[in-house]
């Protein structure tokens, strides 16, 4: 690994220099200039589907991310990978899932050894621009202000390096959601605006080269600053009613009725009801539409056939099934995440699982790039330029706990779940478990757990639960998971079913050595059992 890393300055100059080779190769023997490579992934932080006009909402003013999805396609069933910010985007640029790569919980970094798709591409001569919030460095919600490897420094510009640009009055005015209603509040205030300002100037500059560009957003996240006329645009509103504001929880996890607290206790019209906090959140997040928008137009300036990929880390219970914020629950409402992509087909709507694990993967194969073993995700991109092709039978969601530095938000819970194209089973290691038929039910009032009639489907999906867990190697896996009051005909094993399995990465590492051998590793998945035993 030393040896690489000394190397690695090398390496990325030759990649470089290559790559501009063949471009100036191509343009002598055709006449024709290298077709560009360019992506910009354009992400906010806590928007639900339903926040957006396009997703069948038309009291969401959100005009320019709606004509990207007439642009491109939406999907209706994409899920993060665990709905808190830092593990969620940890897959995201990753393709690996938070329980491989570390980033279990908010305040904890990957691990060293796990490279983002920002390095992955600039490894190999593709300019990489990261804007934006981070939450993957370990260090508070603001960041620690360290441009990570990979990507350019010039442009580097997380929450922290917002921060230092403000005045000590102007820190604590940043985090009031009543400096929106200030007399002077200006849309260039906000760390949206600014966010957008570096986005433009970067497609501009490298609007003739290969890119990769993500801008993050903070917004429409509390505080949710955003200027008039946004910080009263949603003075009033509130949500369509739903059977969800009345789930008294009885048969759900009793982590939710505690979470739900004395929400409990209210009624449907109590809990959906309009609020000022509520008002601000939207008006924030048709904000972040209109600087979105800017960039959008920039992008339709400068890179028209570059691939567009909008979405949210997750969602917010917001009220529904009495919760608000998010934490260890898969409903649709903090998992289901809207996910835009343009760059393939146009106009289309896909209802297959999707997650975001295969963004990386997606990323790699429209560079050209080869898929690294080690990623946990598929490549989208044959889905993207024919929607008919199904790319995932069911999408996991994970979740391990809220924040390392506290104990608030319910402490340790150990979440899997996995979604089909129907069904949704969570298993809560240390609570009660749950499933629900989305076509039956959509809202996920009735937990069918424990109905006989769906015992079959149920197991199917638990057996899936277990194999990913061992198809991933899951830091969390073990005899546990199997164990479960409704699941009479499975029988755990102490070995967690007999196999161990070593990573294969070849990229940044050398090949792992085969404990049984010595010598490297020849088979990535394999039983336990010593084969130096056979006589």
């Amino acid at each position: 690994m030393g040896d690489w890393c000394l190397d690695a300055p090398i390496r990325l100059s030759f990649h470089k220099t290559e790559k501009k080779l063949k471009d100036q190769l191509q343009i002598i023997e055709t006449g024709e200039s290298h077709m560009k490579k360019q992506i910009i992934l354009i992400m906010t932080d806590t928007t639900r589907k339903d926040m957006l006009g396009c997703y069948g909402n038309p009291k969401m003013i959100t005009p320019n991310l709606d004509r990207l999805s007439a642009e491109g396609i939406r999907y209706e069933n994409a899920y993060t990978c665990q709905p808190v910010c830092g593990p969620a985007r940890s897959a995201i640029f990753t393709g690996t899932f938070p329980h491989t790569n570390g980033e279990v919980t908010n305040c904890v970094a990957m691990g060293d050894n796990i490279k983002t798709v920002g390095q992955r591409l600039t490894d190999n001569g593709i300019h990489c621009g990261y804007i934006g919030k981070w939450h993957l460095d370990g260090g508070d919600y603001f960041g620690n202000g360290i441009c990570p490897e990979g990507w350019d420094e010039a442009y580097w510009y997380d929450m922290r390096r917002y921060l230092e640009e403000l005045t000590e009055e102007e820190r604590l005015k940043s985090r009031k959601s009543s400096t929106s209603f200030d007399e002077d509040m200006t849309e260039e205030f906000t760390y949206a605006h600014r966010c957008s300002k570096r986005a433009t100037d970067f497609l501009e500059e490298y609007k003739d080269e290969d890119f990769f560009l993500a801008v993050s957003y903070d917004e429409p996240h509390g505080p949710s600053l955003c200027p008039a006329p946004y910080n009263t645009m949603y003075d009033g509103f509130c949500f369509e009613d739903s059977p969800s504001y009345e789930d008294d929880l009885s048969q759900k996890p009793l982590m939710q009725r505690l979470w739900a607290g004395e929400n409990l206790h209210k009624t449907r019209e109590e809990i959906n009801c309009p609020s000022g906090k509520l008002s601000l959140f939207l008006g924030c997040n048709s904000f972040v539409d209109y600087e979105i928008g800017k960039v959008l137009d920039k992008i339709r300036e400068t890179a028209p056939d570059a691939m567009v990929i909008y979405t949210s880390d997750h969602g917010d219970m917001l009220g529904n099934h009495r919760l608000t914020s998010k934490n260890a629950a898969c409903y649709k409402e903090v998992a289901n995440i809207p996910l835009i992509i343009k760059g393939g087909e146009a106009g289309k709507v896909v209802d297959y699982p999707a997650s975001h694990i295969d963004l990386t993967p997606t990323i790699l194969d429209y560079m050209g790039l080869p898929i690294p073993k080690m990623l946990e995700g598929k490549s989208m991109l044959p889905q993207i330029n024919c929607t008919d092709i199904r790319i995932n039978d069911e999408v996991y969601t994970e979740f391990t706990r809220y924040e390392a530095d506290h104990d608030g938000f319910g402490g340790l819970q150990m979440m899997r779940a996995v979604i089909s194209d129907r069904y949704k089973l969570v298993i809560h290691l240390l609570d009660s478990d749950e499933l629900y038929d989305m076509e039956k039910d959509p809202a996920e009032i009735r937990n069918l757990i424990q109905e006989e009639d769906y015992s079959e489907i149920r197991n199917s999906l638990h057996d899936k639960i277990l194999e990913q867990m061992n198809r991933t190697r899951d830091l969390y896996r073990g005899y546990q998971w199997a164990c479960r009051s409704w699941r009479m005909d499975k029988n755990p094993t102490w070995s967690n079913d007999g196999y161990t399995r070593q990573r294969e990465n070849e990229e940044y590492e050398p090949r792992q050595l085969d404990y049984d051998t010595g010598l490297p590793m020849t088979e990535a998945v394999r039983t336990k059992i010593s084969r130096n035993l056979k006589r």
